[in-house]
């Protein structure tokens, strides 16, 4: 595998992001609607380093969802509960039901990313393991089930941080783990080269060189609906219900 320091960064135009992004999100809205309607279920899984851009990439790829249909999971650290638990226990209880798409802002891989930074995990090959069995029984399950890394190169993390601690409004968004992450920069990128590595397995990472928020999103989103239409064939949404239809023109059309 390529290391990520050879990692090319490629940009996309404010008006062909604009263009692509507005199909793209019409069509995973027609997607989410026919997951709903048929029953099924899927799991997205987002990673990256802190400034990464995985919150912006949500926001815009889940703007016109069904948010009945909807569940995002911002991942922090276990509470006092989860502590007690196996540590993937907290991620069962997130799983979708049927109609669901349960999305996972950060995930399962902590263990094998913060876990093993910061907290120094020794018993990383238990861990991946693991992973790997929880994965396939959600295949084995008819679970679609995605994952993006997006990634950033050391002075890009640097400047959307910096940009953090600049903007009142986005103080928020600066915490002192995204400090200590940027200064662990090459351990982060070890491991995420690991995790590239090691646990594509069962199901692939869609590498995502993120410096550029246009081209990120937008090719991010295009890795998605191709995975969806390879799992769940075309969109199959059911038609309306004619007594419904009747009822509602009638009511409605006075």
């Amino acid at each position: 595998m390529a290391s990520l320091d050879k990692l090319t960064y490629p940009s996309l135009s404010k008006p062909d992001y604009q263009r692509q992004m507005d199909a793209l999100q019409l069509a995973l809205m027609s997607m989410q609607l026919s997951l709903f309607r048929n029953r099924q279920r899927a799991v997205l899984v987002v990673e990256g380093p802190d400034g990464a851009g995985k919150g912006g990439l949500l926001r815009r790829a889940l703007r016109y969802m069904d948010p009945r249909s909807v569940r995002v999971h911002p991942t922090g650290a276990p509470d006092e509960r989860e502590r007690g638990q196996h540590y993937l226990q907290r991620f069962w209880e997130r799983l979708p039901k049927p109609g669901q798409i349960s999305v996972f802002d950060r995930s399962w891989y902590g263990r094998l990313l913060i876990e093993r930074v910061e907290n120094g995990l020794h018993d990383v090959e238990r861990a991946r393991r693991e992973i790997a069995q929880f994965e396939q029984m959600l295949i084995d399950d008819g679970i679609l089930l995605f994952k993006i890394l997006l990634y950033i190169d050391e002075e890009t993390q640097r400047q959307r941080l910096l940009a953090r601690l600049n903007n009142p409004e986005k103080h928020w968004k600066l915490t002192g783990s995204d400090l200590s992450a940027f200064q662990r920069y090459a351990e982060y990128q070890s491991a995420f080269e690991d995790l590239l590595e090691y646990s594509s397995s069962p199901v692939e990472w869609h590498l995502i060189p993120a410096n550029d928020k246009y081209y990120a999103r937008v090719h991010a989103m295009q890795c998605v609906q191709d995975a969806w239409l390879a799992h769940f064939g075309a969109p199959a949404v059911a038609p309306i219900d004619p007594e419904f239809e009747q009822r509602a023109r009638i009511l409605l059309e006075r």
